[in-house]
Parts: structure tokens; C-alpha cells; sequence
């Protein structure tokens, strides 16, 4: 039997002087040491900031993707912060509610107006039915060409529906709708329900920061930053009215429109006192179209229905049906058909309302 192999020969590892003579003090000694390089590096890692970062606070963090430009490109980005913005959200949801409303017999459905609406597809549908027309388009294109050529097929039928052959300068083009610029989309989605007098609310006084960033031929990006509103304060829900003197009154002459409100407001009162009701705020008691019907009955002295109307409408579309109604009735006894739409006056369209009982008053001023 063979005896065990030898261990090969190590060098002792003999302890360090140093080590077995060092006392508390030297450890804290060197504790001290590592804390202060420590605190320096944190220093000058600050400092370095302090100097590549810009001087603003609140610089914008875009994405270095968003930063993918030829030379001399120039390329305008919403701070993701204008994002969250509650109005800027609102705006949004409004505009994509009144979208899927509008398409709701085709099944579309649009759940990002980025995403759902830059190659022109959703667009054009809802271009088509807004107008009532059909366009010369491609139905479905994959391509990238394909997408921009529909794209602008369908901005040049919008372009022309809003402004005609006028010459305007639109807030949106081919290149920025196709790359989902979103500060774009909400411009011609705003000018649509505008001119339209979609019956939505959009909210006032919605503002986005964007940025502007451009590439030099030295391939150095600088950027400037500033304020774009996107909608502002609107007296009426459309473009399409023509102008008329409650346009002038609005516009030049706030002092007299309170007169001719109060003077509505006597006259309305005179015949619905008969039946109790009175009327103090022309702004929102005429909006679920009751004292419209009520008054249309009064003034010319029959009876109307309770199945006929909602006594005490519960959503919009009960009010719509009873502005609609009284609308009917006001046609029924003669007089022309009201400029506004049923759903200005349930949104609360002052301007609308007040075009509406001026008619009323200026035929049945002198009854008692």
C-alpha cells in the first residue's frame, strides 16, 4: 500500500506588522479618508453637471430618438410634461370620443389619435362623413409612399373644405401629421370640430409647450422652447354662422348685450310666469329645451304634449330631442328655421341661445 502523496511546499503567509500593530485610532484614521475622497467625487460628478447641463431647471427631457434628423432639419416636439396636463388630456378624450361617435356605424374605433390617425386612414372616414362625400382615395395601403400619398389626397380635401381657394397657412402638412406630431393632429382636429359645430365642448385656453430642435451641418443639435395654444375662448361652437348683431354685440359692444339680455329675460318671464316657471340666467335655463317647448305653447296659446318632450330630461340626448322639438314647433307656427342646432343650445352656446328667443321676441314683442 502506497503512502499518501507529499503536500507540495507553500510559502508561510506570515501576518503583517502593520496589520497586527494597528490600533482604533489609524482605522478611523482611514474611515475618514474614504468619506472625504468620497464626498469629493460627489462634488466634482456635481460641478461636471452644473456645466453640461443646461442653465434652465426646467429643460424639456426629450427622448434622444426624437433627435433623429438629417442636416439642417428642424423638427417641433410637445414636452412629454404638456402631456399630462389635465386639459391637455380632456382635449384629447373629447376629441377621440367625438371621432368614434362619428364612426360609430363603420366600427372604427380610435383609441390614440398618434397611432390611429398619421396615415390618413381614419382621416379620410371621417372627412367622408362630416361632408357626405366620397374620396378618390386608396382604401388600405401598407407602405410608407402609399400612406403619404393618401395622406395628402385627404389634407388637400380638408385644406379645401375649411378654407376653400383661400390662402391660409394650416398648423399641420404631410410631414407633420405622418410623423405624429400630436401638436399638429390636435390643430386640424380642433379646426374640424369647429367648423363642423361638432357637438362637443372643447376645453378653453388649452396651451402646450413645444420644442424646436434643429440639427446644424456640424451635426449640433440646439433647441428653443415656447408656448402654442391650441384652442382658445370660443363665444359659439362654429364657424359656419354667419355673422350677425349678436356677433357685433359680443365683440364690440358687452354693455348692450346685458341690455338686450335683460330685455329678453322680461319678455320670457311675462309668458312663463302663467305657468310658474321663471327665468334668471339665460346662460343655462334654456338648455334642456323645457321652457322652449313650454314657451312656444304659451305664445301661441295651445297645449303641448308632457309625452311629446322630457319634462325633466336626464342626458344629452333627451335635451337634444327636446331643443329639436321646440325647433318644430317653431316652424309648425311660421317662423324660419333657427340658425343654431339643437346641440349648440344643450352646450350651453349663449350666443345661439340668445338668436334663438330674439326671433321668439321679435314676433311676439307687442303680445300681451
Amino acid at each position: 500500500m502506497s503512502s499518501p502523496r507529499p503536500k507540495s511546499p507553500r510559502t508561510p503567509v506570515l501576518p503583517k506588522k502593520d496589520d497586527k500593530e494597528e490600533s482604533i485610532w489609524d482605522k478611523l484614521g482611514t474611515m475618514g479618508r474614504k468619506k472625504r475622497f468620497k464626498e469629493v467625487q460627489e462634488v466634482q460628478a456635481e460641478g461636471k453637471y452644473a456645466i453640461d447641463s443646461p442653465g434652465s431647471p426646467v429643460a424639456p427631457e426629450i427622448p434622444p430618438e426624437e433627435y433623429n434628423l438629417h442636416d439642417n432639419e428642424e423638427r417641433a416636439i410637445i414636452e412629454p410634461r404638456s402631456l399630462e396636463d389635465p386639459r391637455v388630456k380632456e382635449l384629447i378624450q373629447v376629441l377621440i370620443d367625438w371621432i368614434n361617435d362619428e364612426l360609430a356605424s363603420q366600427r372604427i374605433i380610435v383609441k390614440n389619435i398618434e397611432e390611429d390617425l398619421y396615415d390618413g386612414q381614419v382621416l379620410q372616414k371621417l372627412l367622408e362623413k362630416l361632408t357626405q362625400t366620397k374620396l378618390d382615395v386608396p382604401e388600405v395601403t401598407q407602405s410608407e409612399e402609399g400612406q403619404r400619398q393618401k395622406l395628402t389626397i385627404v389634407l388637400r380635401a380638408v385644406n379645401k373644405t375649411l378654407y376653400g381657394t383661400a390662402k391660409v397657412v394650416q398648423k399641420w402638412s404631410v410631414d407633420s401629421i405622418h410623423s405624429k406630431n400630436i401638436v399638429s393632429i390636435l390643430h386640424l382636429l380642433v379646426a374640424l370640430a369647429r367648423h363642423f359645430r361638432a357637438p362637443i365642448r372643447l376645453p378653453e385656453n388649452v396651451r402646450v409647450n413645444v420644442v424646436v430642435v434643429k440639427k446644424d451641418s456640424s451635426n449640433h443639435l440646439s433647441q428653443r422652447t415656447f408656448n402654442e395654444d391650441i384652442t382658445t375662448t370660443y363665444d359659439d361652437l362654429g364657424m359656419k354662422c354667419e355673422r350677425d348683431a349678436f356677433d357685433a354685440l359680443f365683440d364690440h359692444a358687452p354693455d348692450k348685450l346685458q341690455v338686450v339680455k335683460k330685455s329678453l329675460v322680461t319678455f320670457v318671464n311675462k309668458h312663463l310666469s302663467k305657468v310658474n316657471p321663471e327665468v334668471s340666467d339665460l346662460d343655462s335655463q334654456f338648455h334642456d329645451g323645457v321652457y322652449l317647448c313650454l314657451l312656444m305653447g304659451l305664445l301661441e296659446g295651445f297645449f303641448v304634449p308632457l309625452y311629446e318632450f322630457h319634462l325633466t330630461p336626464q342626458d344629452f340626448d333627451q335635451k337634444v330631442h327636446n331643443v329639436a322639438f321646440s325647433f318644430e314647433l317653431m316652424q309648425d307656427v311660421g317662423l324660419a328655421k333657427p340658425k343654431a342646432r339643437p346641440e349648440d343650445i344643450v352646450n350651453l352656446d349663449l350666443k345661439s341661445t340668445l338668436r334663438v328667443l330674439y326671433n321668439l321676441f321679435t314676433k311676439y314683442k307687442t303680445m300681451s
